[in-house]
């Protein structure tokens, strides 16, 4: 096993750890938050961060902002811990957390286009851990 796939490996470990997702829990207690997700209105990332999926209102970009960084923060925290980037450790991140999606919500897919999860498992990227 050669230093890049352990590394790869490490994040991934890490990532599950802090639930599994790439959202921290306080994120998922928001109302506005759940209400923006199940309607379609924003959507994760492959980068490991949330995106606005339908036209931007400042309240939609409040939400948004406010949840990347808290997650750029605990990225932040979880990358030294792996001896990871940032960049890494959120792409690995962003990896578990459209996995984690359920039916109906949004997430991007590889060639960067939003898609709407269904039964079968979301489209993700061949890098993914």
């Amino acid at each position: 096993m050669n230093s890049v796939t352990k590394t790869v490996l490490a994040i991934a470990a890490a990532a599950t750890a802090i639930g599994g997702l790439a959202t921290p829990a306080f994120a998922q207690r928001d109302p506005a938050y759940a209400a923006a997700r199940s309607a379609g209105q924003v959507g994760e990332r492959m980068d490991g961060y949330l995106g606005i999926v339908v036209a931007e209102t400042p309240a939609l970009r409040r939400i948004v902002n406010d949840i990347n960084i808290k997650r750029r923060a605990v990225y932040s925290e979880r990358a030294k811990a792996t001896n990871a980037t940032i960049e890494e450790y959120a792409f690995t991140a962003g990896c578990q957390a459209i996995l984690a999606t359920v039916s109906g919500e949004k997430y991007q897919a590889p060639d960067g286009s939003w898609q709407t999860r269904g039964a079968n498992a979301p489209l993700r990227d061949p890098r993914c851990p």
